[in-house]
Formats: C-alpha cells, structure tokens, sequence
C-alpha cells in the first residue's frame, strides 16, 4: 500500500485569504454603520427669507407675508403658529377675521421637504389686541421637530 502526502495550504497564503476576509468584511460593516448614522444624523432647518408687514386701510388689517426656506437635511413639518406668543386663531384661512388673527398655514399638513421654500400669510385685524403701527410683533412657527422659528417683524 502506498502512502499518500497531503499537502496543506502553504502558512503565506492562509495569511494573505485571511487578510482578504477581514478587510471585505471591515468594508461591509463600515458601509452598513454608514447608512445607520445617515439615518440618525438628518436635521431640519428653517430660515426665514423674508418677512414683509403691509397694511391695508381700506378693510383694517395687516397682513404679513412670510417665505421660509428649509436648509436642513430633513423635512420640517408645521403643527401651530404663534403671533407675539398667542396661538392663531385661524388656520386655513387665506383672509382677515374680524377681531382675531388668521394664516393660510394648514397645522399638521403644513410642511417643507429639504431644500424647499414655502410661503405663509398671516393676518392681523386691527381690532386685535390694540396694535398699532410701528408696534414690533415676532412671529413663531413650532415644527413636529419641537423646533421653533421665530422672526420680528413691524406691523407698518
């Protein structure tokens, strides 16, 4: 009977399909932890690009027209709109109310994908609070983000 020699797989070449396992395998893990904290990184930020107050004497109101611009990585959702810290009263509505505040801002649906711009007009009678002119107001929108996005502006 004769005897067989097996050969093993020389010590180099072990080392060298070894190496090669571990480095596919660091690149597979360091692309999967990417795309986890890709998730976990993305923000949003509104900015305010202008805020324009006029005055319409005619029906005695104020409206202030607001263009925002979300410079974030997420998108910015809308839940409620403040008026020198009073919520508005009327959402949804594209026109003055007597004796109140209204904005053409939909709460809950009101929102801007990154990138986007949005314009919202607000609405301020003149029976509301005794404001005058030359009086200076801040706007604030809160987000769904819990962020809150004020801008002074004033009323003409």
């Amino acid at each position: 009977m004769r005897k067989v020699k097996r050969k093993a797989v020389s010590p180099v070449i072990a080392t060298v399909i070894l190496v090669a396992v571990a480095i596919t395998v660091a690149v597979a893990v360091a692309y999967w932890m990417g795309g986890i904290a890709g998730q976990y990184t993305k923000f949003e930020k509104v900015e305010f690009q202008t805020a324009v107050c006029t005055y319409d004497s005619t029906n005695t109101y104020w409206k202030i027209a607001v263009k925002l611009k979300n410079t974030g990585t997420a998108p910015a959702t809308f839940v409620a709109a403040f008026i020198s810290d009073v919520e508005v009263q009327n959402y949804d509505n594209d026109a003055v109310v007597a004796g109140q505040t209204s904005t053409n801002m939909t709460v809950t649906t009101t929102s801007i994908e990154s990138g986007q711009t949005l314009a919202i007009n607000f609405y301020i009678d003149l029976g509301y609070l005794s404001l005058s002119s030359g009086t200076t107001i801040n706007i604030k929108i809160h987000s769904a983000g819990g962020m809150d996005y004020v801008k002074l502006v004033e009323l003409v």
